[in-house]
């Protein structure tokens, strides 16, 4: 049986099936990317819910596998050479289950780094400011006065989402014909923009038409709606 001790994160959610990929996660936009990739690809894992409306992911357990304290992370027994592999970072995790499987990502160098440049756009982009557009127009920052935050985020988050609709016109997937970690990366991150953070109307986000029936297609696919439930939140 595959030892796992050697990661402290397993003293606090023990491993059933060590012989398993180890997925620290709980469902949120970046949470999901991993658990949809995981589905997608068929790889045998393991979820963990690491609920960070308790913190979590500042337990000291957690923190030895990702310091930022921060989900998803992940054990993978079976890294290279064989020897176990522990990843944070939700970005860095689509890119190593889909070069360790080869699959969602392009065989070929250019489709290749285009793929991880679209990655590298929702990771640098997309997540930070929906995200803080979901702080000001849903929770605490609601109470904030001066409504030039939410502007400011409002903007560029349809900025953003103009970019994306530019790039899937006349395309099924970011990619084209083909379905790549770079939709993965964004399919939570747009579903919760309109649905979780309330801002549809706010972003005018039916105004992006490629968006949503990129969108639509993504979430009609079973890994996807499988992922976006994993880990169950308990």
């Amino acid at each position: 049986m595959t030892d796992l001790s050697a990661f402290p994160i397993t003293a606090r959610w023990p491993a059933k099936h060590p012989d398993r990929i180890q997925l620290y996660s709980f469902p949120t936009p970046n949470g999901v990317k991993v658990s949809i990739a995981l589905e997608e690809l068929g790889l045998p894992y393991e979820p963990h819910a690491v609920n960070i409306g308790k913190d979590e992911s500042w337990t000291p357990e957690f923190l030895s596998l990702n310091p930022n304290g921060k989900i998803p992370a992940i054990i993978d027994p079976n890294g290279p050479d064989g020897k176990p592999i522990g990843l944070f970072e939700s970005g860095a995790i689509l890119l190593y289950l889909a070069e360790k499987t080869g699959k969602l990502i392009p065989a070929d160098a250019i489709g290749r780094y285009e793929t991880i440049e679209w990655v590298f756009f929702q990771m640098a982009s997309i997540g930070p400011i929906f995200g803080q557009l979901g702080f000001f127009h849903k929770f605490a920052g609601r109470a904030i006065e001066d409504k030039r935050p939410l502007e400011r985020y409002r903007d560029e988050s349809k900025r953003l989402l103009g970019v994306l609709d530019r790039r899937l016109a006349g395309r099924k997937w970011v990619m084209g014909n083909d379905y790549t970690i770079a939709d993965i990366s964004m399919l939570g991150w747009v579903r919760n923009l309109i649905g979780f953070y309330e801002a549809r109307e706010l972003v005018g986000f039916d105004d992006f038409s490629n968006v949503a029936a990129w969108l639509e297609r993504g979430l009609a696919r079973p890994a996807v709606k499988a992922g976006l439930e994993i880990p169950a939140r308990g």
